[in-house]
């Protein structure tokens, strides 16, 4: 761990500046909006490590895959989201010096992201080798409003003596991918053009042909009046810059105010895209910084409205759930079914910012009750576009019959992961993509989508599963081989439980949403039949074999589900028996030792009783819990939420507390010391996740919510909104009782722990304990 922010309810704050945590607070410090992100990295230069970050959505590029050992089926490369062309640059000389962090002496150092507003801030003095000393103040944010808008605000004092500060205001597109396979730069130059007050640089990617433009307009300012403009201008192969230098009086504030257009061809024609930049950003300078900053803050108080969780008594838990709910919300949207969320975001290159089943089993529950059921669809749509593609990985694989193996990765549906244990045997992954389906019908009541989107894809999972098992003669059961689930310190295993287990839930509930359908729309039922040639008959009969008759391991002597076949053969030993020091252990360990130990990486059984619970009673999800816990090491970032759910389910309020923190503060205080790479945004999710459905116990059940909730002795009180079928319900929970209120939509039926309670149109409700 590395504990070195201060506690804050709103803000992220680190106050002194330390080279050995520049890299962490890059990712930590991260800006987004949906359409684009960026890395925290300075606007001046910086000499230091730094991993410049600049990300536009939806923009990639396929990189040869580089393997020591090429296997059929092998993806031939590895989508990766680009580090774009940088805008944010602003060159400072102080009488002929240039301003480098990493060369002068620095003091009252401090970094703050405040989240209510989304708002990047830095304020500093440095002290140069020529001895002059200034005072620095940098403000930028990136427009939820106008989401191709970035703005900066960055002013320079001297503080003890008068004299000359120039501006280099620049845009930089050579920029490269610190994890190309190849050292391979991504980028092919079209255009540069540097004019006085503005620029822009116009790129596409040398595969793909994906087009990007950003263009700048800047003005500069003097105690707050505005100065007449007199650059020089540069334009290089990949650069363009203006210079512009000042007779400054000690104590004079000089700032300059730069405004930004990032624009892409999946949204602008690639012909027009430069003109389209220089509109974007004329408008921006048109309005100015301080109203595009009024609105941007209003508007994250709108999206704080909907998504916030306040807890009362304890700053670290609280500053860490709104870390994490801004995070997700300034990576997705949902405007836009084109796009995804990936495992870091716009913080960092590792996974490639691709597509994972993250989004399915861990973001999908937040954007269900924290944004309108457009978004959640949104997220739906996106994999039934990409059907097709997951049939075609399949058939690469030998399956037949229209079977469907969704990608561990993507980009556009097509598997872009080349590792095998991942590629070929981590294929629960298609059980989530159904469950999430089921999830939003579960949640918003929209069985119509069924018809629209999602019958197809549930068959298309479901012809897999039917193909990939076998039927062992010795067993006399159908069997999963070689399979990964979950947990990646085991590959290559036999019936892991939680595969099998989703595998025929997915067969299951298939045949369910084929009922819905057959009973809401006949016509459509029939079509959807006739367009897959799908034998009713004959296919069903084949799944509820394999349903009735599927293999799942289980301990006879302790009852337990095992992860799979043989895991009672290792040597038992628990997490707690580790040296701290060896921690991760995959920083530490060979591979081979990894996978003979008993040690788990992730929730594999446990996510399995998570999703399904109501088919467990409680003493057998207590069993599982308390045999699993023990032996989990939590190297995953997916791990903690999905435990803390469950030991808050069995009671264990204190196991709950610490893994919540944990899974909240994973990133803030790094306890699996990665963060330098980027954040891990899919599993912030599951932070919500660990507070509404862990602490509050949140259920839908028989289309009704319920609520079963508990209390930290750490917190007074918390609270969380939540999204129902048109209505918004307000919980709050403290060691009195728990309150609701009914703020949006008609009247409502809620459980609370077993007593039915009826919430008429914005009112409320107070249940006091006994």
């Amino acid at each position: 761990m590395n504990e070195y922010l201060k506690h804050d309810e709103w803000c992220i704050i680190e106050e002194g500046f330390n080279p050995e945590n520049h890299r962490a607070s890059e990712s930590i410090f991260s800006l987004g909006n949906g359409n684009m992100g960026q890395r925290a990295m300075f606007e001046e230069h910086y000499s230091g490590e730094t991993l410049q970050g600049t990300y536009v959505a939806g923009v990639y590029y396929p990189d040869k895959t580089r393997v020591g050992w090429w296997k059929n089926g092998y993806p031939e490369y590895f989508a990766k989201v680009l580090n774009a062309p940088t805008w944010i640059g602003i060159d400072v000389k102080i009488n002929g010096e240039m301003l480098d962090l990493a060369k002068c002496e620095v003091s009252g150092f401090v970094r703050t992201l405040n989240m209510k507003e989304g708002v990047l801030e830095r304020s500093f003095i440095a002290k140069l080798s020529n001895g002059n000393q200034v005072k620095i103040e940098a403000k930028r944010f990136l427009s939820i409003v106008t989401s191709e808008v970035g703005a900066i605000r960055y002013s320079v004092t001297p503080l003890n003596f008068d004299g000359k500060i120039s501006f280099t205001p620049y845009i930089d597109a050579d920029v490269m991918n610190e994890d190309s396979n190849y050292d391979e730069k991504f980028w092919e130059i079209l255009q540069v053009k540097s004019l006085s007050g503005e620029g822009f640089v116009t790129a596409k990617t040398k595969k793909l042909d994906f087009h990007v433009c950003m263009s700048i307009k800047y003005d500069v300012y003097k105690d707050g009046q505005k100065l007449v403009l007199n650059p020089s201008l540069n334009e290089e192969e990949k650069y363009i810059s203006n210079t512009l230098e000042f007779e400054v009086e000690q104590n004079q504030e000089l700032s300059i105010y730069k405004y930004a257009g990032v624009l892409s061809s999946l949204n602008h024609s690639k012909s027009d895209i430069a003109s389209d930049a220089q509109t974007v950003v004329s408008a921006a300078y048109a309005k100015g910084y301080g109203a595009l900053l009024e609105e941007h803050v209003n508007a994250w108080a709108d999206k704080w409205a909907n998504s916030d969780i306040v807890i009362e008594g304890d700053v670290a838990a609280q500053q860490a759930i709104r870390f994490n709910i801004f995070q997700m919300n300034q990576t997705y949207t949902g405007e836009d079914e084109r796009l995804n969320i990936g495992p870091k975001g716009f913080t960092g290159e590792k996974y490639g910012g691709s597509t994972y089943w993250d989004t399915e089993a861990y973001c999908v529950p937040f954007y269900l009750s924290t944004s309108k059921p457009e978004v959640t669809r949104n997220l739906l749509i996106y994999r039934h576009k990409q059907l097709q593609k997951a049939i075609e990985n399949a058939e690469k694989l030998g399956f037949t019959n229209g079977a469907a193996l969704y990608p561990m990765v993507t980009m556009n549906g097509e598997e872009c992961h080349n590792e095998w244990e991942i590629t070929f045997e981590e294929i629960h992954r298609n059980g989530a993509i159904a469950f999430a389906i089921y999830n939003y019908v579960r949640h918003t009541a929209d069985e119509k989508y069924l018809a629209e989107f999602g019958l197809d894809v549930l068959i298309g999972i479901s012809r897999f599963w039917s193909q990939r098992v076998s039927f062992s003669q010795a067993k006399k059961k159908y069997v999963m081989i070689g399979v990964t689930g979950p947990n990646e310190y085991e590959n290559n295993i036999n019936n892991n439980w939680y595969t099998s287990t989703i595998a025929t839930w997915c067969m299951k509930y298939a045949q369910e949403a084929m009922q819905i359908v057959k009973d809401s729309d006949a016509t459509r039922f029939n079509e959807i039949m006739s367009n897959l040639n799908f034998d009713f008959a004959t296919e069903t009969a084949k799944w509820n074999d394999i349903i009735e008759n599927m293999f799942y391991p289980v301990d006879e002597e302790t009852g337990v589900f095992l992860q799979q076949e043989g895991y009672m053969d290792k040597e038992q030993i628990l997490a707690a028996d580790l040296d701290p020091a060896i921690r991760p252990i995959n920083q530490h360990w060979s591979w081979d030792r990894i996978l003979r130990s008993c040690f788990i990486k992730q929730a594999d059984v446990l996510q399995g009783i998570y999703l399904f619970e109501d088919q467990y009673d409680l003493e057998t999800i207590k069993k599982n819990y308390d045999f699993y816990e023990p032996r989990t090491l939590h190297e995953s970032s997916l791990s903690p939420c999905i435990h803390s759910i469950l030991a808050s389910k069995v009671g264990d309020i204190e196991g709950a507390y610490d893994l919540y923190l944990r899974t909240s503060r994973l990133d803030l205080d790094d306890y699996n010391k990665e963060v330098h790479e980027g954040l891990h945004i899919t599993s912030m999710a599951g932070t919500w996740m660990s507070i509404v459905e862990g602490f509050g116990g949140l259920r839908v059940v028989n289309g009704q919510l319920v609520l079963n909730p508990l209390i930290p002795k750490e917190w007074k009180s918390y609270s969380f909104k939540v999204r129902f079928r048109g209505n918004l319900i307000n919980v709050t929970v403290s060691d009195e009782g728990v309150g609701v209120i009914n703020e949006e939509g008609e009247n409502i039926s809620i459980f609370i722990k077993d007593d039915e309670y009826k919430i008429e149109k914005e009112s409320s409700l107070v249940i006091e304990h006994a």
